[in-house]
């Protein structure tokens, strides 16, 4: 089904704070009872991503969500910590006060996220982004994470 929905003609039904207050989650109807939700974010300044080839490019955050999604594969529960896992990483990034990051910074916000949320998942998304080889790659990681608990 593709409906074009007019915003403006619609009712709020119901607002509330989603992923920790950095989004506004809206469940609306139309005039004629067709409901649907909007979600509504605060528009930061666009960063720029210097890749490892050196080519720059403007962020894309559904390009992160995709590489999340891959990498991580069934190891969170839902699309919601799919996306809390960006929204998180991303807060990271605008800490450092540039609007110029690189895709190494992106991948270690990341994985920094991953960490306190699913060992796996983090383990998974280490071996994709850190581009492993071996076994030992893997058994490093791991006892890394075990010793940092």
């Amino acid at each position: 089904m593709n409906y074009k929905i007019k915003i403006g003609g619609t009712k709020v039904l119901e607002s509330r704070e989603a992923l920790d207050g950095t989004m506004i989650r809206r469940r609306r109807e139309t005039p004629d009872g067709r409901r649907f939700t909007t979600y509504e974010r605060i528009e930061m300044p666009q960063l720029m991503v210097r890749k490892r080839s050196g080519e720059k490019e403007a962020f894309d955050r559904d390009k992160l969500l995709t590489s999340v999604r891959r990498s991580v594969g069934k190891f969170l529960n839902s699309e919601l910590e799919v996306e809390e896992v960006v929204e998180k990483a991303m807060e990271i990034l605008y800490q450092n006060e540039s609007e110029k990051v690189t895709s190494e910074q992106i991948g270690e916000a990341i994985l920094e996220v991953l960490a306190q949320m699913n060992e796996v998942a983090y383990v998974r998304y280490a071996s994709v982004f850190r581009k492993f080889q071996t076994l030992d790659e893997f058994e490093k990681i791991i006892r890394e994470q075990r010793e940092k608990k």
